[in-house]
């Protein structure tokens, strides 16, 4: 089996060992134990091939099924699905992106974790001893039931994490269960990705148009009934690239319309490109004084129906006011200046924080007024920082001022909606009630007893019991790379009298693997079954497959399930975790109550081979955001407070006086824009770190999953992004080594300058592996090294694109 593998793979060894070489993967390889011995030949060995579905199932938003090619046990080539015509949206090929495409380099690649371990040195160090799988799960079994007896099922938190997003069955799931059977364990709330949005959301709309939510979000395929598309940092040409996706949906919906695109980002995105857009650069942080400028204009060329915006909305005027409201605070008052700051929101005021000539802004504004059908969206980063809250809530009045809402060919300012594929699974519902914001879980640790609600945004109980005890990671590399200031975490997580266990299970020696007391293999896709959807991706699109098994798991790496049933057997809870059914037959069950709603699908064992086993095209027309309530809102009201769009939120004002902030925080009733605590307006850390820092989505991989495979490190490296200008000034040329840094640390990548960013704005890509050498400088580029742990005042999210640095060369 070894040498097959390697024929296979090592045949393109010249290529592979000029990109380790490039990447550093090389020094990587060379000290991990290989699962195949080199090889004297190139030549592939003969034998029948045969091919298996399996799927791409990392966070990036889609589910692509591909075809594995397999050769006497090897994964020889992957491949996109067949027998549907191109030409035809809904019926078109789901293209896995490169990162599928890379799913065999993943699997076989020399760090992959290949028999269960435990910790020999200090938490962090990464030295860890092979142990068999029977003392893994007795050690297992034995912390998990110590911990929950000694300090309740509240001190053991399953982290979250997004590694393995797409596993019904196997993988996240399947943890959850065996915790929810054991008691339970404290929940989480919340996503590192739209934290601040699905917040302010139902204070504006009464509802969280989150990822699922299509009554909230009008599906892309709308965009073939507008003439004008305006997106806020939002770029789907990268992060939403797969073949079954959002992007194919995109593509399908402007050919239709030809729409004019314009996309606000601090960086000339693919997507410009893409979309054939114009690019307006705009500085991090500033997008709710952009919408202010905006509505100003509207406001002085009288381009706003205020009859139409107060039947559908309260707070825009003082007189839709809440009687406890102050005198002029409504929206309008704020815009001309009426309010507490007394400033007149301007276009000449917005360009000076912005960077948008006022002249452009008073120019956007008049297209979007004048526009029949004006789509307006945004993009998760927008509100990843210190005041996303009220930055995303700011780009949601852009289409409420305008009236493009509720019709045909309009979003209302959030991402733009998905159809799931309902799927039957392995949940159980969690005994334990308390949950914390997913952002606040090293908070849990150091003070969980301290965590409120009215403080702190718990969920379900009034003050956390207890901290957390023991860390729960499956394929999730949030805690030792994901997660903000690395040099704090770490502090927190070698702390043991602090977390008196952390558990990883993974597929790779990742940076969170290293924290590991407990380290365990799982299998990779191409390795189990499982039955998959969509996921959230696909908008319109959306499909059911059912992956099967293409490779024998290699070395000892065991599916999640089965471990997981000897760890029960161990607890006395087998019986209610399997309910006596096996894997296998857990995926013909979950099959058959699907097939339940839907009697004309093939039976399961009809299934084999298929890969896509269901395919749909939702009408996009029944999925406009807000559309009964445009047509009828005495009919149909929102659920908020007034039954009207909230503009002004009476609960929110309420909040402010009653949460506990810190000092440049805020929280308002209406969508202000304010100066961040390391933003455009922190004048005196601007003299010590004069370039804003935030971060982005790369092609070369999903966060940190794919971030160690050599073919993507060379063909997509991760590097910091610099305007010439800032370059120039620091004597620094592109491709040079730079260091990036600030108080928190230091980190050393390629340089890339480029015209493709604004001036005074550098960005990192997300999700490279850190790496630090011995004198503390991370070598691997990972941006939290550099991040903020302050989290947001409404959600308690994820404020990691509000950073300030500075960069010279090495």
């Amino acid at each position: 089996m070894t040498n097959k593998i390697q024929s296979y793979l090592v045949s393109r060894r010249k290529f592979m060992k000029q990109s380790a070489a490039v990447t550093g993967a090389a020094a990587a390889a060379s000290s991990m134990a290989l699962p195949f011995k080199a090889s004297a030949t190139d030549a592939a060995p003969a034998g029948e091939e045969t091919i298996k579905y399996s799927a791409c199932l990392v966070n990036c938003g889609s589910r692509c099924p591909f075809k594995v090619h397999v050769r006497d046990g090897v994964a020889v080539k992957i491949s996109p699905e067949d027998g549907v015509d191109e030409a035809i949206f809904g019926q078109h090929q789901i293209r896995p992106c490169l990162r599928g495409r890379s799913a065999r380099f993943r699997a076989y690649n020399p760090d992959r974790l290949k028999y269960p371990m435990k910790r020999v040195g200090k938490r962090g160090e990464g030295k860890f001893k092979r142990i068999s799988w029977d003392e893994a799960t007795t050690i297992l079994a034995t912390e998990l039931t110590r911990v929950i007896e000694t300090h309740g099922n509240e001190a053991v938190y399953y982290n979250y994490g997004s590694g393995l997003t797409g596993g019904n069955l196997q993988g996240p799931n399947t943890c959850r269960r065996l915790l929810n059977v054991a008691g339970g364990f404290l929940g989480s709330h919340n996503t590192y990705s739209e934290a601040q949005m699905n917040a302010i959301q139902p204070y504006v709309f009464g509802q969280a148009g989150n990822i699922y939510g299509t009554e909230q979000q009008t599906l892309f395929s709308e965009i073939k009934n507008s003439d004008l598309v305006v997106m806020f940092g939002q770029n789907l040409a990268e992060t939403r690239m797969s073949g079954g996706g959002q992007i194919a949906e995109i593509y399908h919906a402007l050919e239709q319309s030809n729409a004019k695109v314009i996309l606000i980002d601090p960086r000339r995105t693919d997507s410009v490109t893409a979309f054939a857009s114009e690019w307006l650069p705009i500085r991090p942080g500033t997008d709710a004084a952009l919408v202010a400028a905006l509505g100003h204009t509207l406001i002085k060329e009288d381009l706003i129906d205020e009859e139409m915006l107060n039947r559908f909305a309260v707070g825009w005027d003082e007189s839709t006011l809440p009687e406890s409201a102050p005198e002029n605070s409504s929206y309008k008052s704020y815009i001309l200046g009426l309010g507490d700051d007394q400033v007149e929101k301007t276009p000449e005021w917005a360009s000076e924080l912005t960077g948008i000539p006022a002249v452009r802004i008073k120019q956007l504004a008049r297209e979007i007024a004048g526009a029949k059908a004006a789509w307006i969206s945004q993009g998760w980063g927008v509100q990843r920082t210190q005041t996303g809250e009220q930055a995303s809530r700011a780009i949601m009045m852009l289409p409420i001022m305008t009236g493009h809402f509720g019709r045909h060919g309009t979003n209302i300012g959030t991402w733009g909606g998905s159809v799931p594929y309902v799927l039957s699974g392995l949940a159980l519902p969690n005994p334990v009630k308390a949950s914390i914001p997913c952002f606040l879980w090293t908070d849990a640790i150091v003070r969980g007893s301290e965590m409120t609600a009215k403080a702190d945004h718990v969920r379900g109980v009034e003050k956390l019991s207890t901290d957390i005890k023991f860390l729960w990671n499956y394929a999730s590399n949030v805690a030792g790379n994901q997660h903000s200031d690395l040099n704090r975490t770490h502090e927190i997580l070698a702390d043991e009298s602090k977390l008196e266990f952390n558990l990883v299970w993974d597929n790779h020696m990742t940076p969170t693997a290293r924290y590991a007391d407990l380290l365990l293999p799982d299998v990779s896709t191409m390795e189990t079954d499982d039955l998959i959807n969509n996921s959230y991706q696909s908008g319109a699109y959306h499909y059911m497959v059912r992956v099967q098994q293409a490779i024998e798991p290699m070395w000892e790496n065991r599916r999640v399930y089965d471990v997981l049933t000897e760890v029960a057997e161990k607890m006395g809870l087998k019986e209610a975790y399997t309910e006596g059914r096996t894997y296998e037959q857990w995926l013909e069950h979950a099959y058959g109550q699907v097939r339940k709603n839907n009697p004309a699908l093939p039976t399961f064992a009809e299934t084999d081979g298929m890969g896509v086993v269901d395919r749909r095209l939702a009408d996009s027309s029944e999925h406009i955001a807000l559309k009964d309530f445009r047509e009828n809102p005495e009919a149909n009201p929102l659920k908020t407070p007034s039954g009207k769009i909230e503009i002004y939120s009476e609960a929110l004002a309420e909040l402010a006086q009653e949460r506990p902030m810190l000092e440049g925080d805020d929280i308002s009733p209406i969508p202000v824009y304010h100066p961040a605590v390391e933003g455009i307006e922190d004048h005196e850390m601007l003299k010590k770190y004069p370039l804003q820092l935030t971060g982005f989505h790369t092609k070369g991989h999903t966060h940190s999953t794919y971030a160690s495979v050599a073919h993507l490190k060379e063909v997509a490296p991760d590097t910091v992004w610099m305007n010439e200008i800032d370059a120039m000034q620091r004597g620094i040329k592109h491709g040079e080594q730079v260091e990036v840094f600030n108080d928190r640390g230091r980190l050393r990548m390629p340089v890339k300058v480029t015209a493709r960013i604004i001036p005074g704005t550098v960005a990192i890509p997300e999700g490279a592996w850190a790496q630090k050498n011995k004198a503390g400088v991370d070598v691997g580029g990972c941006i939290n090294t550099l991040t903020t742990m302050r989290a947001t005042a409404l959600a308690k999210g994820n404020p990691q694109h509000t950073n300030l640095v500075e960069i010279e060369r090495v």
